[in-house]
């Protein structure tokens, strides 16, 4: 009879072929999580010694073991091998060849089902707190960039038509109100990736008197898992942080977008920095825009991530099935690919060049202070609907003749209705126009300094959760 070498493989006489354990294998990618599983495993090794479930110089050997790969893993120094198939097999091998048999004991009163959803709840912790500290590092560089540009006038659009002047601080803290909800989810994410699932076992917990508090503490949950079987069976955690990933590469895709629309000939409202820009091959003018391209193409990848996990989820039934060890790669992928552009995009912002003129001269010569003069003549006892036909009507006689609303006679306003004034032309100013919206969050200088001081506010306190 062939024997079965596996840690699983009293069950089985024959061994997997080379390809079939290949395509079952997950060392390739989960070994991203070994310095999780062995963590997770120095606590429950404690853990079996304090409810005396194994001797104490039993547990001492095996922590010292676990203490040795802890720090060959640190040094980059431990080699994993296919056959062992996945993390968990590959270190508990490792500790085998470190420690001898007593190493076999270390899997008394655990099942790979909750070590795999203890390891991912121990590494998704980390990324949390490292996603929201460059989160809030991409706040603050908005905040500074928005606070020196209160007063550069430009372009408000809808439908990429210009539509009224606005300040660009303005425009700069709207994308900081986006990321401070982003900065929040993540926030809420960590309360429930902050739950231990050890000790729930395979599925239905385990007979052995194990205690399930002292390893969470010892790992530094905030709490327990209530169920055994959605302890080993929840990955909502990982959608969530799926899901708050794409809504935030979403938002810096939006914001790269406009970027790259600042940069064109076209706009020339804004100049990268070289270390953010590349060349053509080709054309030798060319400064390409590509790490804002970059950001804005890999948030399809991580849309992709999102709706892998929800497929494979979608028909699971409980508990574990091995279709769990897709959970794995785009949660990885997705977080790798978050926090480097969320640096990327600092960087951006922070080095840029604001064109303050070139904004400046689009407002004066388009029609963004066309609602200016309806206001105005609202505002002198006119119906809007009235004086929004009126507005229209010159509107279209201007751009037949070549020439704009500051650009109209006195007299041939007058002409129109005999409520406007020689003021008109600086309320028909981009700059009056800007000032004087003042309404709770408008685009009014004030305005716009009042968000400011508020969001340093919540960014000197922290994400609020």
């Amino acid at each position: 009879m062939t024997t079965n070498q596996k840690l699983w493989g009293g069950r089985f006489e024959a061994s997997l072929e080379d390809w079939v354990e290949e395509f079952g294998a997950s060392i390739r990618f989960d070994q991203k999580l070994a310095k999780y599983d062995i963590l997770g495993s120095i606590a429950h090794v404690t853990m079996l010694g304090t409810t005396g479930i194994l001797p104490a110089d039993e547990v001492e050997q095996i922590k010292g073991g676990l203490k040795s790969l802890l720090a060959k893993h640190d040094q980059g120094q431990l080699v994993f091998d296919v056959s062992n198939e996945d993390i968990h097999m590959n270190i508990e091998s490792l500790l085998t060849a470190e420690i001898g048999p007593v190493a076999g004991k270390l899997h008394t009163a655990r099942s790979r089902n909750d070590q795999v959803a203890t390891d991912m709840h121990l590494y998704l912790k980390d990324k949390l707190s490292e996603v929201l500290e460059k989160l809030g590092r991409l706040q603050e560089v908005l905040v500074s960039v928005a606070e020196d540009h209160v007063e550069t006038i430009m372009p408000g659009y809808t439908h990429l038509q210009h539509a009224q002047p606005i300040s660009f601080g303005h425009h700069l803290m709207a994308y900081y109100s986006m990321f401070k909800r982003d900065s929040e989810r993540f926030a809420f994410n960590q309360k429930h990736a902050d739950l231990s699932p050890l000790g729930a076992a395979a599925l239905a917990g385990t007979t052995f008197p194990i205690d399930r508090q002292e390893t969470s503490d010892l790992m530094g949950f905030e709490s327990l898992y209530r169920n055994s079987l959605d302890a080993v069976s929840d990955r909502d955690f990982i959608l969530e942080f799926l899901s708050n990933g794409s809504l935030l590469m979403m938002h810096m895709s939006r914001l790269c977008e406009e970027i790259i629309s600042w940069c064109s000939h076209e706009y020339q409202f804004v100049t990268l920095s070289d270390t953010f820009s590349t060349g053509s091959s080709i054309m030798p003018q060319k400064k390409n825009p590509d790490m804002a391209e970059l950001i804005r193409g890999k948030t399809g990848r991580v849309y992709g991530n999102l709706f892998g996990l929800l497929t494979v989820m979608k028909s699971l039934p409980l508990a574990y099935n091995k279709d769990l060890q897709e959970d794995k790669e785009g949660m990885f992928d997705t977080a790798e690919t978050i926090t480097v552009a969320i640096d990327i995009l600092a960087g951006m912002l922070s080095s840029m060049t604001v064109n303050t003129a070139k904004m400046a001269k689009s407002t004066e010569q388009d029609f963004s202070n066309a609602t200016e003069l309806a206001d105005y003549l609202a505002d002198k006892g006119l119906p809007f609907r009235q004086a929004h036909e009126i507005v229209g009507k010159l509107v279209l006689e201007c751009s037949k003749a070549g020439h704009f609303l500051q650009d109209v006679s006195l007299e041939d306003y007058q002409a129109i209705s005999p409520l406007i004034e020689q003021d008109i032309y600086d309320v028909l100013a981009s700059k009056t126009a800007v000032q004087r919206r003042q309404s709770i969050g408008g685009t009014g200088f004030d305005q716009v300094r009042w968000q400011i001081s508020l969001a340093k506010e919540d960014l000197a306190q922290g994400v609020k959760q």
